[in-house]
């Protein structure tokens, strides 16, 4: 049977590293959100990258470039990481360089596993799915907020491990169980559950009160984005 771990930062990612697992990438507010959401509405690829200097340099080239610092549309940039920047018709069969605050960072940390997805709740169960199918070892690692811990990453990795746990993974780890926990106690109303957690405050006070609402909404879409070289596709 195959392990489930949950790693609850990127910092923590060297003592859970696995080479032969399938990394679950988690950034609910809001990257790993508008990643899926790029997908169901039609961007053909999203390359993640970590820094500013690496999105500007593909800028140069005439790439789409999206990036974001500290829940803000970086200047001299289009595009952020709201999911509804990516409705635009206008990016159909596009081409899209990401940075993000935390969820490309985890991306670019987690490149030596042997396969990196995408999850969200708007893809929760389409992920759930695809990781029964694999039976490979999982590690679900969320991006957290700098290098700590948050509560929206770790509820959705507890519903993960809720769905996975049991039939199809008996080996889980204490921070698997842990997360799991999470979920147990706010699977009823996530919304309410989250009301005061830290990224949460910070998006509702710059106005972003409608990007929360449409990340804690389950699955939206049946995309799987993965992995494959330097660029995100779907694979499902």
């Amino acid at each position: 049977m195959a392990k489930l771990e949950v790693a609850f930062s990127p910092d923590l990612y060297p003592f859970y590293e696995n080479k032969e697992a399938i990394v679950v990438v988690i950034d609910v507010f809001r990257a790993t959100s508008a990643i899926c959401t790029a997908f169901e509405h039609g961007v053909k690829s999203i390359i993640p990258v970590e820094s500013i200097d690496q999105a500007r340099e593909y800028q140069k080239k005439g790439y789409i470039v999206a990036a974001e610092r500290q829940g803000q549309v970086v200047e001299g940039f289009n595009l952020g990481n709201s999911p509804f920047h990516y409705m635009d018709k206008g990016l159909v069969g596009k081409e899209v360089v990401l940075t993000t605050t935390n969820g490309t960072r985890a991306i670019s940390i987690a490149k030596s596993s042997h396969q990196i997805i995408i999850g969200s709740f708007l893809n929760l169960t389409a992920v759930c799915d695809y990781l029964k199918g694999e039976k490979r070892d999982v590690l679900l690692l969320c991006a957290g907020w700098r290098g700590r811990f948050n509560l929206e990453d770790s509820l959705f990795a507890g519903a993960v491990v809720h769905e996975l746990s049991g039939e199809y993974f008996n080996e889980l780890s204490d921070s698997a169980r842990a997360a799991q926990t999470f979920y147990n106690v706010g699977e009823n109303n996530i919304g309410e559950f989250l009301e005061n957690s830290s990224h949460r405050r910070r998006l509702k006070n710059l106005n972003l009160e409608k990007d929360i609402n449409y990340c804690l909404q389950f699955d939206q879409t049946k995309v799987v984005p993965a992995l494959e070289g330097e660029g995100l596709v779907a694979v499902k």
